[in-house]
């Protein structure tokens, strides 16, 4: 099932996409695709909703009909640094012993076709497409065996980067990640028997019609599983929380020379069977 969130800015209202391509109302069924919503009980009650039966909403999306964050309300946004041998031999670091973790702010949250806005005084705003994964079923010190029975789905995660703020501008990475806009999300959340092997998922990015980043979550070091029991040791998962795998090479800041996002460019990027995002890049007012 592929479960969105359509409408206006901060208007989002549930929503599922038909086989056809169509927007599904699910207003009648649930509040948000948020929260209690991604429980498994609740995803597997929809998964027995007939969608021929539900309103069709007017428009197509990510044309005329706006996507939201495919989740609403998240309470963490939690990231995986390094995560890919080859990214890391591009950014001059060592494969981590352990996963490196680090947090976006909330508040960085976009629709997965919103603008993304270079902040004032940026140089080097950079790209990242990583594997998106959704919380269902919360929990603490999960086992690593059990850790796909907390999974609610996967989603397309845009993991915008300030390279000036994230490395030479003191403290940690989140200075740099957590900027507004810097966390394009969706278009959908899929749920894991749709999303396909999750282990061997291919992975892109282009800017401006050129690709940068062509890679597969088969290179990532930590797998899904691990990631979600790692991270559970360190704090409560809950529903809606969402955790960013890392990224395969390509970057800006490891191409040579180097290239940053500029105002009037265009990110497009996609996971297979997850959907793609197009953002404009602007710069801050």
């Amino acid at each position: 099932m592929k479960l969105l969130r359509y409408g206006p800015v901060g208007q989002e209202k549930p929503g599922c996409l038909d086989v056809d391509g169509r927007v599904r109302d699910l207003s009648g069924h649930v509040d948000d695709i948020a929260g209690d919503t991604l429980l498994p009980e609740t995803i597997d009650r929809l998964k027995g909703v007939d969608v021929s039966t539900l309103p069709v909403v007017a428009g197509t999306p990510q044309d005329d009909l706006r996507l939201g964050a495919c989740v609403g309300h998240s309470g963490k946004f939690v990231c995986i640094g390094l995560n890919y041998a080859d990214h890391a031999a591009e950014s001059g670091l060592e494969v981590p012993p352990e996963p490196v973790i680090f947090s976006k702010w909330t508040s960085s949250i976009v629709g997965p076709d919103d603008d993304v806005v270079i902040p004032r005084g940026s140089e080097k705003t950079d790209w990242e497409v990583e594997l998106g994964i959704v919380i269902g079923k919360g929990g603490s010190y999960i086992d690593e065996a059990d850790a796909m029975d907390h999974v609610a789905g996967f989603c397309v995660i845009n993991d915008v980067s300030e390279r000036a703020y994230q490395i030479e501008r003191s403290g940690t990475w989140d200075k740099g990640k957590g900027c507004d806009t810097f966390g394009p999300i969706g278009p959908w959340l899929v749920t894991p028997d749709e999303a396909g092997n999750y282990d061997d998922l291919a992975m892109w990015l282009e800017v401006d019609g050129t690709r940068h980043q062509n890679g597969s979550t088969a290179t990532m070091v930590y797998k899904v599983p691990h990631l979600i029991a790692y991270c559970s040791q360190f704090m409560s998962l809950q529903p809606g929380d969402l955790i960013s795998t890392g990224t395969p090479p390509g970057v800006g800041m490891g191409l040579t020379p180097q290239k940053y996002l500029k105002g009037g460019e265009t990110m497009r990027l996609g996971i297979d069977g997850l959907g793609v995002q197009t953002q404009s890049v602007r710069n801050a007012d």
